[in-house]
């Protein structure tokens, strides 16, 4: 080991020691750390020309003591950023959401994972959160309540604090009009709030909404929320004993898929659930008689809300049982089957634009084939499909029931958009979760306060079979193509 001064343009270094057992080039590296000169710029005077990465001291004759000569230009100096960089933490709230993509969790607030995965769900519908805006602006109407309206306020509150907020939102406002709106929801036990069934919390939720938006004066567009979720079925009633038929109308917010030992796919339990038995008088016969119910969806909604019929009510334990048996379903769910004929004819022409579409991009000629899908769940082209995303409240009921906005036509394909499920074996105890699949396409489960990212081809697995979540509602939205 020697030591040697070097000195570089105007500076002299003193004292810089060569470990000649090293090839030269580490001491090369010494020398820009000295001067910020990168080892390939570096041109070092010794005997014989120039200093090589790979020179063998022994040959050089360095000297202890002796003074080295180099010359090169030293890498510019990186000024430090005028402004730092800027942590997601100090980012203002609103922009921290925009950021990660997805909106806040709920606290649980003792026994509320029903009432959280619900509102998680709604809130996923930008047009509902339209239309609660316009509703502020309007006030509540003599025709409304002032429970419905005070938790139509509260709803408008929740979605609005969700949206501007990245820590978890404490719903207790929206909770304690629920329960004085509704009080089954405050049932005690030993002191306790106790679980209760999120299908109910969900029913009577956009029960209470359809009421304060349908008011006179508070919407722009009174039935909002039938287009949104409104199912139009027809049916026609039979009883084969007296030959008697009717028909009847009747406007549902969800469909239901009845679980039985036959049933091992959603479609099959929709199916099922539009048949039914029923006994009532029969005006000719003189007294009772059973009667075959057989319906059909005559109007589409913009959100097709679907329960699995889970839960029945268990005698011995007095309680309500729930069904475990898995039931697979979709990610996009073609219902052109349970339409009634005249839906199935207004939906033919969009259907084959968007077939004609589909097959453009994979390079087909325009099919001629009728619009029916052999396969019920057939995957569909988006086709400039995607919903109105900025929230306007533009959606409409036409004349001939298929709901549409300005511009827009339904095809009768609709695209998984959230899952509620439910863990356990009671609908009144175990926990409940909400999965939304955010704007962006991503998926996001909501277990309360804690908002965790999911693949998408996860989702489609809580389709049951054992004690993991389960799908309990699926909220379908609908693939629309422009007029």
């Amino acid at each position: 080991m020697i030591t040697v001064s070097v000195k570089w343009q105007k500076e002299l270094f003193q004292a810089v020691e060569i470990d000649t057992s090293q090839p030269a080039y580490v001491f090369k590296c010494q020398l820009y750390d000295l001067t910020g000169v990168p080892p390939e710029r570096q041109k070092i005077m010794v005997k014989g020309g120039l200093l090589k990465d790979d020179a063998d001291w022994s040959t050089l004759g360095v000297k202890q003591g002796q003074k080295l000569m180099m010359m090169g230009t030293a890498d510019e100096i990186i000024k430090a950023p005028e402004k730092g960089p800027v942590f997601m933490e100090d980012l203002p709230e609103e922009e921290q959401v925009v950021a990660l993509g997805h909106s806040a969790g709920l606290f649980n607030l003792g026994n509320t994972c029903y009432m959280n995965s619900t509102v998680q769900c709604l809130h996923s519908v930008p047009e509902l959160k339209s239309a609660l805006i316009q509703y502020s602006h309007s006030g509540r109407s003599n025709e409304v309540d002032q429970t419905s309206h005070m938790l139509t306020i509260a709803t408008r509150d929740l979605f609005n604090e969700l949206d501007k907020s990245v820590k978890p939102v404490a719903p207790m406002q929206f909770w304690m009009v629920l329960r004085k709106k509704y009080p089954q929801f405050g049932q005690l036990h030993n002191g306790v709030f106790m679980q209760q069934d999120a299908e109910e919390c969900w029913t009577q939720l956009l029960y209470t909404l359809s009421q304060s938006l349908s008011s006179t004066g508070s919407s722009e567009n009174p039935d909002t929320m039938k287009a949104l979720f409104g199912i139009e079925l027809v049916s026609r009633v039979h009883c084969q004993e007296s030959g008697e038929e009717s028909s009847e109308t009747e406007s549902v917010y969800s469909l239901k898929c009845h679980i039985s030992q036959e049933v091992n796919h959603l479609h099959e339990g929709l199916k099922h659930a539009l048949k039914s038995e029923l006994e009532k008088a029969s005006p000719s016969l003189g007294r009772s008689a059973i009667y075959l119910k057989e319906s059909r969806i005559n109007g589409l909604p913009r959100y097709l809300t679907v329960q699995f019929v889970r839960f029945f009510w268990k005698r011995e334990s007095n309680q309500k049982a729930k069904i475990l048996r898995k039931v697979d379903y979709p990610l996009e769910l073609d219902i052109y089957d349970l339409c009634s004929d005249d839906l199935r004819k207004k939906l033919e022409a969009p259907r084959k634009i968007l077939r004609d579409e589909e097959g453009k991009k994979l390079g087909l000629k325009a099919s001629e084939k009728s619009s029916g899908s052999k396969d019920n769940d057939v995957k569909m082209s988006d086709a400039e499909g995607s919903s109105n995303r900025s929230g306007e409240p533009s959606i409409a009921t036409s004349e001939e029931g298929v709901p549409s906005d300005s511009g827009t036509q339904m095809t009768g394909i609709y695209d998984l958009v959230a899952v509620l499920t439910h863990k356990g074996r009671s609908a009144d105890s175990g926990h409940y979760v909400a999965w939304v699949k955010q704007e962006s396409g991503k998926w996001i489960e909501f277990d309360d306060d804690s908002p965790i990212a999911q693949r998408e081809e996860d989702i489609t697995k809580l389709s049951g079979g054992g004690d993991w979540h389960m799908a309990y509602i699926c909220m379908y939205k609908a693939r629309v193509l422009p007029k």
